[in-house]
């Protein structure tokens, strides 16, 4: 009868023996899956193990980190002195000599700017003392008036309530005094830590990279090797012009200061402390971004406290004309034709960096940054097959900045 028969197809299903198994099974569920999942799955886990070797690798340099800071530190001077050694040893000199040489030269130059700064603030501490006794009470005059009408009784009673608050909480500042005395060894050593690790870089680096090398299997070590010297290469590059860009900024912030304060007082002294906050914003520029436009905050706080609000407007202008040069016309000679690290990521590398390790980090972001940038773009080229010593044409092709001639 019609009603009474199975049809083929379902007898077929119904057995047991018909459903797939091992590897026809696999295959079935494999088939399932959607190939944006499956791809997306693959990413993944690839990410998190990435991710996961990022962050042991942090932890570590975390807690080494008062080793791994000078050395960092000891690899960026080194990077701008062994050019000056190598040139003095293709003139005959003695290697010894030459690095001796370099070391002295810029621990005279570091010596020289504290040297400069602390008798500029010296030399005018009384007249600074003056002015500012003399703003604080411009500034209770501001308080008294409309609409604020804060006098010096109610002053008196919140600058006491703020010692009160600081007597309660003096174990706060036990805990810092005893942090500042550990701080400060913590300093002597990382200092002690820099000159050697510059010294035995700039006298032999080459045999510490090839002992690096050689930890790598046999077949990545032309590929480490060559990358290696692509981010040396891109490391003295962005140190260099890093110095040239500082140095812009602490002259044209200095130079503004300088003209500010004689065009209101009509003395050419008239605006304290324009060396310290040049060597100041020469120094802070070497955090990009960030560094210039805190040392320029200072400049401006100057101007308010003892010039007044109208010349600190003026200083604001001239720091921000300084920071529109910086960005728009320097900036992106930063990492010459080596590397090219978009103005974004710059900005988020500091960011993150700064948040995650406070100053050393955005000190050390933009450099780190561009060296892996150029070290994978280089590896990933395929340049280091045909040039074992890369050159500034090699690259720059890697790095896309420019096109290679291959």
């Amino acid at each position: 009868m019609i009603f009474g028969r199975k049809k083929k197809s379902d007898t077929r299903t119904s057995n047991p023996r018909d459903i797939p198994v091992g590897p026809a099974r696999k295959l079935q569920v494999e088939g399932a899956i959607p190939m944006g999942v499956e791809i997306g799955g693959q990413f993944a886990w690839r990410l998190l193990a990435i991710g996961a070797v990022v962050v042991v690798f942090g932890f570590v340099v975390a807690q080494l980190r008062d080793i791994v800071v000078p050395l960092l530190i000891a690899v960026l001077i080194a990077s701008l002195l062994v050019p000056l050694v190598n040139l003095l040893v293709r003139h005959k000199w003695p290697r010894g000599l030459a690095v001796a040489l370099a070391m002295l030269v810029t621990l005279g130059i570091v010596a020289g700017l504290i040297l400069l700064v602390v008798s500029q603030i010296r030399a005018g501490s009384a007249d600074i003392g003056t002015r500012a006794v003399a703003s604080f009470d411009d500034f209770k005059a501001f308080l008294a008036a409309p609409p604020l009408e804060i006098n010096e009784e109610d002053l008196n009673g919140y600058i006491d309530q703020l010692f009160k608050a600081a007597q309660a909480d003096s174990s706060v500042f036990v805990t810092g005094a005893l942090s500042v005395g550990t701080t400060g060894l913590h300093v002597i050593t990382g200092f002690l830590l820099v000159i050697f690790s510059t010294l035995f870089i700039l006298i032999d680096g080459k045999g510490i990279w090839g002992w690096v090398v050689r930890l790598f299997p046999r077949r990545a070590r032309r590929a480490v090797d060559g990358a290696g010297k692509a981010g040396w290469l891109t490391l003295s590059t962005f140190v260099k012009v890093q110095i040239f860009v500082a140095f812009v900024d602490a002259v044209g912030i200095g130079l503004g200061a300088f003209i500010v304060g004689w065009a209101f007082t009509g003395d050419p002294g008239g605006f304290p402390l324009v060396i310290p906050i040049a060597i100041l914003v020469f120094l802070a520029s070497f955090i990009p971004v960030v560094g210039a436009v805190v040392s320029g905050v200072v400049a401006i706080l100057i101007a308010l406290i003892f010039l007044g609000p109208i010349p600190a407007v003026i200083m604001l202008g001239v720091v921000l004309l300084v920071q529109q040069l910086e960005g728009h016309v320097l900036q992106p000679i930063v990492m010459g034709t080596a590397v090219k690290v978009h103005p974004l990521a710059v900005v988020l590398a500091v960011a993150a960096a700064s948040f995650i390790a406070g100053i050393p980090g955005a000190l050390f972001a933009v450099p780190l940054i561009a060296v892996l940038n150029v070290v994978v773009k280089y590896i990933a080229s395929g340049t280091w097959r045909e040039a074992r010593n890369p050159g500034v044409k090699d690259v720059a092709a890697a790095s896309g900045t420019v096109k290679s001639n291959g």
